[in-house]
This record gives structure tokens, sequence and C-alpha cells, in this order.
């Protein structure tokens, strides 16, 4: 009797019809995927970089419009050869008291300008009315709270400004140090502030910007400035704030400040 033969079998094969389509879901998922990495990529991009260069074009145009304002950079060697511009002579700073203050000015509109000798001889941005970011803080650089003081005010000037992104006005906040110099001028006169603390705070914690800052009901007692900002580096959870207090002003027309022609040594 012969003995059978028994031949191995071929596994079962996958159902065409199933395997199909699971292989095809899973590569629809990468390639989703693959599109929305790019796009964040992208997205991150245009928020870093891209921004910065719209808003800074921007920002420079408005600085070219105000026919009042100093906008030339101070480089050490043109001071050497004494051919930078005229300061401001001893005899014509005046006391925060005797300081003009104007109208609070409509929105959006742009009234000033600042200088942060602690950012360097060629830092000016415009100062603005108004605190929203699509009409002033991502188009306009740094604005000001409608209802705190203006600047030279016996109150609080307070003004906000991008960290990060947007031509970034304020993202060198933390370097600011006890009795640096923050200048502000406007078409009528300027304005020289010098800081006296800096502290972080949440975002509800708007005593900050108070006529007397830190004490949201209390009358003012000084010529002061506020800086806002968000804290940390690119987060919104928390606000960095410097605080500074009038020193003198000055009439436009005259020279500039001392101050805004001093090359402070970067870290």
């Amino acid at each position: 009797m012969t003995a059978s033969v028994q031949v191995p079998t071929e596994p079962d094969a996958p159902r065409p019809g199933r395997a199909g389509i699971g292989t095809r879901l899973v590569a629809l998922v990468g390639e989703l995927l693959i599109i929305a990495g790019a796009v964040i990529g992208l997205y991150v991009v245009w928020q870093l970089f891209y921004t910065d260069v719209i808003a800074g074009k921007e920002q420079d145009h408005v600085l070219e419009t105000l026919d009042w304002a100093y906008t030339e950079p101070i480089v050490a060697a043109d001071q050497e050869e004494d051919d930078g511009p005229e300061v401001i002579p001893a005899g014509a700073r005046m006391p925060p008291e005797t300081a003009p203050v104007m109208e609070e000015p409509a929105f959006a509109s742009t009234f000033a300008t600042f200088y942060v000798p602690r950012w360097g001889t060629d830092y000016v941005k415009p100062v603005s009315e108004g605190v929203t970011r699509a009409e002033v803080l991502d188009v306009l650089g740094i604005g000001h709270y409608p209802g705190t003081g203006m600047p030279g005010a016996y109150g609080n000037f307070a003004i906000s400004a991008h960290r990060t992104t947007y031509a970034k006005p304020f993202n060198r906040i933390a370097e600011l140090q006890r009795g640096d110099a923050l200048v502000v001028q406007t078409e009528e006169a300027w304005y020289v502030y010098r800081v006296t603390d800096d502290l972080i705070v949440y975002p509800n914690q708007v005593e900050v910007i108070a006529p007397k800052p830190g004490e949201l009901d209390a009358a003012p007692d000084g010529y002061y400035i506020t800086l806002t900002t968000c804290h940390p580096m690119y987060s919104a959870a928390e606000r960095y704030i410097v605080h500074g207090e009038l020193e003198y002003w000055a009439p436009t027309g005259i020279g500039v400040p001392p101050e805004i022609l001093e090359e402070i040594p970067q870290p």
C-alpha cells in the first residue's frame, strides 16, 4: 500500500480588499501628518522671521513720515570727529513739574518716538495710540495704553510692545538695568526717564499701569513710565514690567539728549 504524501499548503492569503484599504489608510494618514508638519513649520518661519521683516519695514516707514523725529544713528566715529548732532545744553534741561503734556491722540495715531541707549544708538521705534494687536502692536510697534498718562504727565505713561515677532520692539527688555535712560520724543519735547525697577506679573495685575504704579486706586505721586511685554519668551503666560521716572525734559529743536548718544557696552 502506497503511503500518502501530505503536501504542505500555503498559509491563507490576506483578503485583498481589506488589506488594501488598511494600507491606503495608513499611507493617507502619513501623508496628512507630513503636510501638517510642513504647514506648522512654515507658520513658525512666518511668525518668527517674516513678520519681523514686514512689521520692521512698516515701522521704518512710519518713522520717515515724522519730520520732527530724530532718527539718525550715532556711531562713535561721528562723535570723535565732532560732526554729530548738537546736544541739548544743560541749562535747557527742565524739571519734570514743568513738562508740557499733549492731549491723548486718536486711536492708532503715531505721536512719539522711543529710544533706549542700552539697546544700541540706532534703536528708535514709533509710539502709537492703542494696544490692540491687529491695528497697533502687529503693525506700528509700540502702543500707548489709552487712559494712562501721556509723555511727561504727572502719573504713568504706560506702553506695550511685542517681545518676539512683529519686529519685537521690546525683545531685549530683560537687559535693562536700574538707571538706564528711556527717552521719548514728541513733536514738542524730549522726555528722559530712568529705569527704577522691574518685575514679573500675571496678565490680570493691571495695577502696574496705574497712575501710581502698583496701587490701583491711589492718586499719582510722580512722573512715571511703564513698559509691558509678554513673559517668558514665546509665551503670554505672564508679563515683564519695567518702571521708570522722569528725570528731565527739553524742547525739541535745540539738540538731542546726550543719553541717546551713549554707547553702552553690550554683555
